[in-house]
């Protein structure tokens, strides 16, 4: 590892620092910081679009210790700004198809750190909140980084989804598919289009900016709300798309973001939450069967629940941690979202069957 040996500083908005040393690409990056609780699937979670822009802390020891391989990427590349990480191994186990994580970062202009106690990082963050931070292994001044942290936009208010999309109309599958999904792409991981492929669906697959009537004039039988960065209440095209292709009653599922511009599409609203819901053990309640499952998850904004909207909008799932919406189904039309991630990869795989539920609405909808 050539940069094992460099000094790196990790710099939070608040004033707070951390000494350690340099992983990936030697510079200086910055965006929100955040920490993920998982203890597998970092190559999922550094290329899921919905981390776009934020340094993300791992919170399990050793990072890197079975490299990376092609077929664990969400996208075609890193989305994280940044890498924070207690131990990190250049070497790995996996020989098979595998390269070096250590490589994977430098291919893709990665500034990370490790060797900090992170730990005490997350547990400050519990307490502080999320805020945005900066990562340098050529800048060694605490004062200095913290005047260029103060240039760095807040993620209140940021529409990130333009930067993660794709451009141009494709599609995915196979045409003689029993359904025709429209996937709206703001920062779509591609196991949403794997899960519904495996399924029976011909996906066309739409950029962030695109219109209902752009949709509607593909005539799906179905509209995928795909997950993605930023604040959903900023991106006021997108919540007019939603409600386009909903009030034509065209069966929906909207997951992540999708759950959110779903939800303020419907009346309800979202709120920045203090510090995110990012990992693969959280505990949700199907409010709907009464079972639990355990999720995982990637948001840093939740919805609001508006009991007086309770004749138009119900709420199917919980968190079982903080009580916030994890889940809504529309009463009044054939649409649906969660909070959490369904098509988890690596796993869990608790709430797959919300596929199934998407397949069995559509169907019902063509007879």
């Amino acid at each position: 590892m050539s940069s094992q040996l460099t000094k790196a500083l990790l710099v939070l908005q608040d004033g707070t620092f951390f000494e350690g040393n340099a992983i990936g690409k030697i510079g200086t990056t910055s965006g929100e910081i955040c920490f993920n609780t998982g203890m597998t699937g970092y190559q999922e979670v550094f290329t899921d679009p919905s981390y776009f822009g934020q340094i993300l802390v791992m919170t399990t020891d050793h990072i890197g210790n079975y490299g990376v391989k092609e077929s664990d990427i969400e996208s075609e590349s890193i989305k994280i700004s940044g890498l924070v990480c207690k131990k990190f191994s250049p070497n790995y186990s996996r020989a098979l198809g595998s390269d070096s994580l250590d490589g994977y970062l430098t291919q893709n202009n990665l500034v990370g750190i490790s060797d900090i106690d992170t730990r005490m990082l997350v547990a400050h963050l519990r307490e502080a909140g999320t805020q945005n931070a900066i990562i340098s292994s050529e800048i060694n001044d605490v004062a200095t980084l913290l005047k260029q942290l103060m240039e760095v936009p807040s993620m209140d208010g940021l529409e990130l989804a333009s930067e993660v999309s794709t451009n141009e109309f494709y599609t995915d599958g196979d045409s003689n598919s029993n359904f025709k999904v429209a996937l709206i792409d703001f920062g779509s991981k591609k196991n949403i289009a794997r899960c519904l492929i495996e399924r029976g669906c011909f996906l066309g697959i739409f950029p962030y900016n695109a219109t209902a009537e752009d949709i509607l004039s593909w005539n799906p039988d179905g509209f995928m709300i795909s997950n993605g960065p930023g604040d959903p209440a900023a991106m006021d095209y997108a919540i007019k798309t939603v409600q386009g292709v909903v009030e034509k009653s065209i069966p929906t599922f909207g997951i992540c973001l999708g759950h959110q511009l779903l939800s303020l599409a419907s009346g309800l609203k979202t709120y920045k939450m203090h510090h995110g819901h990012r990992g693969c053990n959280h505990p949700v309640k199907n409010l709907i069967s009464g079972r639990s499952e355990i999720t995982s998850q990637n948001h840093g904004f939740a919805v609001e629940y508006n009991e007086q909207l309770s004749d138009k909008i119900q709420l199917t799932h919980v968190n079982l941690n903080d009580d916030s919406v994890e889940g809504i189904a529309r009463l009044d039309k054939p649409a649906f979202s969660v909070q959490h991630h369904p098509e988890a990869s690596p796993g869990p795989h608790d709430s797959l069957y919300l596929f199934d539920q998407f397949i069995d609405l559509m169907t019902s909808h063509k007879k």
